[in-house]
């Protein structure tokens, strides 16, 4: 019978050259070739990028006052969905749109024909920080949504307050981004509804309630929570080394 093939690989491995001596590799300057590793953790990343991550280690490590820790406690992805797909039924007009309404009026203007009358115009999102804050100062905002990740923090820093003392319900979501989406830009701060159509009213409804749940009625814990004050996994190790050791020197003492 044929020898199987592994008797014959592992024969074919331990026939060595006697005349060569086996060395042990030196990886110091000038000697063996150093083997291939992952170099990706040691890639130069962007400044953009290490400012980012630098910025997300100070905040769990240093201490957040609650007006700034409350724009952490955003909304759940479900919720968040059902309150970007109303907003999203009352976008402004794009500039296209605008345009072409305007070419439409010039033109039978110009035909000598009666323009239409002025009718009452639909509703529409209140979007950017100044428009905001004026319609909750005159109470004409129905609910708000504010971007949690504004940069700086300081322009929106005063929303939540305002909110609460106007009755007003406001909800954190998460990504500038996506309130800039609904509004055609990059980025916006915050939105408002002021007027809505009788269709979504029982859905508006339903929202405010639960951001009066989840938010205006929450102040007093809003106030008193804090955040930030975590440790690194490092720091975590030593003090989880220094209280064992405590602990066998109280056992000793004790036995």
């Amino acid at each position: 019978a044929a020898v199987p093939q592994i008797v014959q690989r592992e024969a074919a491995q331990k026939a060595k050259n006697p005349l060569l001596e086996a060395r042990k590799k030196h990886f110091g300057i000038g000697r063996s070739i150093q083997p291939r590793r992952d170099l990706s953790r040691f890639m130069k990343w962007p400044k953009y990028v290490m400012l980012q991550r630098k910025r997300a280690v100070l905040k769990k490590r240093l201490k957040v006052p609650p007006s700034i820790n409350q724009f952490r406690q955003t909304l759940d992805r479900d919720t968040t969905k059902q309150v970007l797909h109303l907003m999203g039924k009352y976008r402004p007009q794009t500039k296209q749109e605008r345009k072409a309404k305007l070419q439409e009026a010039a033109a039978k203007r110009a035909e000598g024909g009666a323009l239409p009358a002025p009718r009452k115009q639909a509703p529409r999102v209140t979007s950017g920080l100044r428009c905001v804050t004026n319609a909750v100062e005159k109470a004409r905002a129905q609910l708000v949504v504010i971007a949690h990740d504004v940069e700086p923090i300081e322009l929106v820093l005063h929303l939540p307050a305002l909110c609460r003392k106007r009755r007003v319900p406001y909800v954190i979501v998460k990504g500038k981004a996506r309130l800039g989406a609904l509004v055609y830009r990059k980025t916006c701060s915050c939105l408002a509804i002021t007027d809505i159509t009788p269709e979504d009213r029982a859905s508006l409804t339903k929202l405010q309630d639960m951001a009066k749940t989840s938010y205006n009625e929450r102040s007093e814990e809003i106030r008193k929570n804090w955040g930030g004050g975590e440790m690194s996994k490092r720091s975590q190790a030593k003090v989880a080394k220094i209280e064992k050791l405590r602990a066998k020197e109280v056992q000793q003492k004790m036995g």
